[in-house]
Parts: C-alpha cells; sequence; structure tokens
C-alpha cells in the first residue's frame, strides 16, 4: 500500500472514531455520575439526525446552524425526561443497584418508543441531503469535505466537553459526585440540580453527534441502536467515568475497525468490535486507560 493509501485508511478510522467518542462521552457522563445506562442513547442521536435533516430539507437550515438548535433540543427533552423518569426511579428505589436496573427498563422503554415515534412520523425510508461532498486532498489522499468537518467538530465538541469537566467549578462538581457521590454531597454538591442537568448534557450531546452524521451519511428510524453498542464497548475501552478514556477509546476503535476491515472484511466490523469489547472485559476490566 502507498503512503497515500496508508492516510487514507488511518483518516477514515479517525473520522468514525471522533463520533464514537462523541457519542460515548454523553453516555458516560450519565452513567458515570448517575448509574443510568442509557440504552436509548442511540435514539436520541437519531432524533438529532432527523431533527437536521428535516430543518435542512424542509425549511432550507444550515446543517451547521443545527448543531446548537439540536444541542438545545435534546438538552431540554433530557430535563424533561430525567423529571418524569429517572427523578422519580431515584425516589423510590431502595439502593443503587435497584436503580440500575429499573433505569435500565426505563431505557429500553425509551428506546423502542423513539423509535417507533420516528417511524411514525418520518417513515422507515433512508433519508439524507447533499452537504459539501466535494472532495479535499489532504495527505495524499482524498476525502470528502463533509466527513473532515465532522471529524474537527466531533474532536471540538469533545475537548469542550473534557474542558468543561477539568477547568470550571461545574466540572469539579460533576467529578467530585463521580468519585464519592455521599463525600459531594457532604460538602453541600447540590445533586437535584447536576443530575438533571448532566443527563440532559448526556442527550444534547447525542443531538449534536446525529447532526454531524447527518452531513455525511444518510439517516433512518433504526440507526440509533449500533451507535450505543458502540458507546458501551467505547467505555468499556477507556473505563468507566473516564472521559479523557472515552475519547482515545473511540479513535482506537474506528482505527481498528478500519484495518480489520480493509485487511479481511467489511461485513466483519461487529465481529471485530465485539472481539475487542471481550478482549478487554477480559484482561483489562478496568479499561485500557483507567487510573
Amino acid at each position: 500500500m502507498s503512503l497515500g493509501a496508508w492516510t487514507e485508511l488511518i483518516a477514515s478510522g479517525l473520522i468514525t472514531g471522533g463520533i464514537y467518542a462523541l457519542v460515548a462521552l454523553g453516555l458516560n457522563l450519565q452513567y458515570g455520575l448517575m448509574r443510568i445506562l442509557n440504552i436509548a442513547h442511540g435514539e436520541f442521536l437519531m432524533l438529532g439526525a432527523y431533527l437536521t435533516w428535516m430543518a435542512h430539507a424542509s425549511l432550507g437550515f444550515s446543517p451547521l446552524l443545527m448543531i446548537p438548535l439540536s444541542f438545545v433540543a435534546l438538552l431540554l427533552l433530557g430535563l424533561v425526561i430525567h423529571r418524569l423518569c429517572f427523578r422519580r426511579l431515584a425516589a423510590t428505589s431502595p439502593n443503587v443497584d435497584v436503580f440500575e436496573a429499573r433505569g435500565l427498563m426505563v431505557a429500553f422503554g425509551l428506546m423502542f418508543l423513539v423509535q417507533n415515534l420516528v417511524s411514525w412520523v418520518w417513515g422507515g425510508d433512508l433519508r439524507g441531503y447533499d452537504y459539501l461532498a466535494q472532495p479535499v486532498a489532504f495527505g495524499g489522499a482524498q476525502f470528502a469535505a463533509n466527513k473532515l468537518l465532522v471529524f474537527v467538530l466531533a474532536l471540538v465538541f469533545s475537548g469542550g466537553l473534557m474542558l468543561l469537566l477539568r477547568q470550571t467549578l461545574l466540572g469539579k462538581a460533576v467529578r467530585a459526585l463521580m468519585q464519592s457521590p455521599t463525600g459531594a454531597q457532604l460538602v453541600g454538591i447540590n445533586t437535584g440540580l447536576l443530575h438533571p442537568l448532566m443527563f440532559g448534557i448526556g442527550l444534547g450531546l447525542s443531538g449534536i453527534a446525529g447532526a454531524l452524521l447527518s452531513m455525511a451519511y444518510t439517516i433512518s428510524p433504526s440507526m440509533g441502536e449500533p451507535y450505543t453498542v458502540t458507546a458501551l464497548i467505547v467505555i468499556t475501552l477507556g473505563g468507566f467515568g473516564s472521559m479523557g478514556g472515552a475519547l482515545a477509546g473511540g479513535l482506537l476503535l474506528g482505527v481498528v475497525e478500519a484495518l480489520g476491515m480493509h485487511f479481511t472484511n467489511p461485513s466483519l466490523k461487529a465481529l471485530l468490535s465485539y472481539g475487542v469489547f471481550i478482549g478487554v472485559l477480559l484482561l483489562r476490566p478496568r479499561g485500557l486507560f483507567s487510573k
């Protein structure tokens, strides 16, 4: 293989991995802080993709404009869902284990609810639109401009979340709750405010990921579930609760999938992902990047 072919192969894996990381960061934030394993996370990504497609196709809105709008819309929806579902579960569950199990069942219900709602409103056909599809030469290889934009923006928003968690007072409160919920409450951190806010931000990130995906790929009501599974694999790679690990794990998984599909068969993509998942669980159950 030539240098340009290697560059194109690695870069394509990084582009996919950037989306994986962004989706995983939102899910990791929800589980690491509140122990909500939101199996419906990918369905809200799909909802953000459909909102972007509808606004662009019907109203002529730029997909770039829809990125913050999708974030706000999904954040507000997350606040409502947390108030109606998970806050009540937290108040009635006798312990964290019961809350996790009940929350998982609620998330399954949300997954099928959103899937069927989108199928009912927009139908089950593939949707898409052309946006910055012209090729761009880079490093001896050619890439679609929209995919390069998706990768850059995914890294920007992922880095923004990590900066928020590391450099702000809000982020310090979130990290304190992740490390010791009881200790954080003892020093006056308001869990009643942080829990719904972080759940909403997690869904907001999925809305951003959906808006980005719609720029370069076709969308369908069934697109969300594979991204949820992939996000769980990425979180396992990086370590539960580790935001830097989720970013590194997403990029790593994207490159592994790209190399594996190139040298074996594209139909083995799921097998490669699950193989990595099982291997990390057996050899490094706390994740490759956990401290």
